[in-house]
C-alpha cells in the first residue's frame, strides 16, 4: 500500500475504535490502516487490506490523541504557596498571575524552553497528541516575542495573550494602545490566534473588544477567556466577534448559553481550574442539551491549574459535570479540535478516519469507559502521532 515510500500500518485487535466521524460513530471488531502521517482505511477487520507493518493491540481501545487547547506553558516560577493558601481557604482572584510574569521576565531562554517542552512531553505521553498555549507571561513586547517564538519551536498552535492582566505601573488603556500596536505588530508572525482576559480586574468589554478586533484586523483568529470569575460579557463579545472560542464559561446565563448554542463559537470549559480555584463547576449539561459545540481543556498553568491530564478532565466531567463518557472523550478530542478550527479537511486531529492524522491513542482498557470507571489509574498504553510510534518511544 505504500506510495512515495510512506510506510503503512494496519492496526488490528482494536477492541473499542472511537472515530469522532458522523458517518463511522463508534466501532468494534475493525482495523485501522494508516500511512505515513495519516489515516487511510478503517473498515471490518476481516477485510484489513495488506500493509507493510502489523500492530495487534491486543483488544484495547483506540481514541483520537487528546486535543488540549487550552494551556500557558510558556513560564517560570513556582506558585505552590497560593495553592495552598487557597486550599486553606483563601479566594483566587487572579493576582497570582503577576508572580509568574517576574519569575518568567527573569528567566533565560534555555530556562523557558526546558520548561515548555518538560510540560509537552508530559502531556504526550498521556495521550496529547494536538497542544495549544499561550503567551501572557511576559506583558512586554520582548517578552512576549520571546515567548512566541519559543512556543511555536514546540507545539501545535500558538495563541497570543499580551491582554492576560494589566502590569503593575501601567493605566490600562495605555497597556490596551500597546497590546493593538507594537506588541501585536512584534508578535503576530508567531502566532495564529490572540485571547483576551475578558473579566473584573482584568480587562473590561470595552478594552476587550479593541483586542480583539486589532488582532482580527491582523489576519489573527480569536479566543476570549470569559465568565470565569463571574458573571459578565465575555461570551457575549466572543460570539459577537466570532470568537472561535470562549474558554471557561464557569459562570453562564440563560442568554449565554443561548448565544453559544446558535454561534459557532466553542464553550471550552476547564474543569481542572474550576476544582483548584475552588470555583463552581461549569453548567455542561445545559450547555450540551442547548445544542452548544463543548470542548474540555487541561488550562495547565503554574497557578490556577497545573495538571496536562486530559484523562483527570475526562473523568471530572463524568463524574462531576454531568456529561456522558462519549461526551467528555468527545469534548477532549473534536471538541479541542474544533475550538482549534482543525476538526475538518486532510490532516484533521481529534478524529479517526481516512484523510485525518495519523495520531492514535490506545488506552489500557478495553473501552473508554474506563477513563472515568477507573479514575486516576494511567490507562495510556502507546500512543502513535503522525503515524508514528512515540509512547513508549520506539527502538
Amino acid at each position: 500500500m505504500a506510495v512515495n515510500n510512506a510506510v503503512s500500518t494496519v492496526f488490528v485487535g482494536i477492541s473499542e475504535l472511537t472515530t469522532n466521524d458522523d458517518e463511522l460513530g463508534q466501532l468494534s471488531g475493525v482495523a485501522l490502516v494508516t500511512e505515513g502521517e495519516r489515516v487511510v482505511w478503517v473498515g471490518p477487520a476481516a477485510r484489513a487490506p495488506e500493509a507493510d507493518q502489523r500492530v495487534d493491540l491486543g483488544g484495547r481501545a483506540v481514541l483520537p490523541g487528546w486535543v488540549d487547547s487550552h494551556t500557558h506553558l510558556v513560564f517560570a516560577g513556582d506558585r505552590t504557596e497560593e495553592f495552598a493558601a487557597r486550599m486553606a481557604g483563601q479566594p483566587y482572584r487572579a493576582g497570582g498571575i503577576a508572580v509568574t510574569v517576574e519569575a518568567t521576565r527573569a528567566a533565560g531562554d534555555a530556562e523557558l524552553a526546558g520548561v515548555l517542552r518538560r510540560h509537552a512531553a508530559e502531556a504526550l505521553a498521556q495521550g496529547t497528541t494536538c497542544l495549544e498555549t499561550k503567551t501572557g507571561y511576559g506583558l512586554t513586547v520582548a517578552d512576549e516575542v520571546r515567548s512566541a517564538r519559543l512556543a511555536a519551536s514546540t507545539v501545535d498552535e500558538v495563541t497570543f495573550l499580551g491582554a492576560h492582566l494589566v502590569p503593575p505601573g501601567w493605566d490600562a488603556d495605555e497597556y490596551v494602545a500597546l497590546v493593538c500596536g507594537d506588541m501585536l505588530d512584534a508578535v503576530a508572525p508567531h502566532v495564529r490566534w490572540a485571547d483576551v482576559f475578558c473579566e473584573t480586574g482584568a480587562f473590561d468589554e470595552d478594552q476587550s473588544r479593541t483586542v480583539l478586533l486589532a488582532a482580527a484586523a491582523r489576519g489573527l483568529g480569536l479566543r476570549v477567556h470569559g465568565n470565569q470569575l463571574g458573571p459578565g460579557p465575555g461570551v457575549r463579545l466572543a460570539v459577537e466577534m466570532g470568537a472561535a472560542s470562549v474558554d471557561h464559561c464557569t459562570h453562564l446565563t440563560p442568554s449565554d448559553v443561548d448565544a453559544l448554542a446558535g454561534s459557532d463559537t466553542v464553550a471550552t470549559l476547564l474543569p481542572a481550574c474550576d476544582l483548584s480555584t475552588r470555583q463552581p463547576l461549569p453548567d455542561a449539561r445545559a450547555l450540551l442539551d442547548a445544542g452548544a459545540t463543548v470542548a474540555l481543556a487541561s488550562n495547565c498553568n503554574p497557578g490556577s491549574s497545573y495538571t496536562s491530564s486530559m484523562a483527570f478532565c475526562v473523568a471530572t466531567a463524568v463524574l462531576q459535570l454531568g456529561m456522558s463518557v462519549a461526551e467528555a472523550v468527545r469534548a477532549a478530542t473534536w471538541g479541542g479540535a474544533r475550538a482549534l478550527r482543525r476538526e475538518t479537511g486532510d490532516g484533521a486531529v481529534g478524529v479517526l478516519r481516512p484523510g485525518s492524522r495519523a495520531d492514535l491513542h490506545v488506552l489500557d482498557a478495553p473501552s473508554a469507559t474506563h477513563l472515568a470507571y477507573r479514575p486516576g489509574v494511567p490507562l495510556t498504553h502507546a500512543v502513535w502521532q503522525r503515524g508514528r510510534r512515540v509512547v513508549p518511544a520506539a527502538s
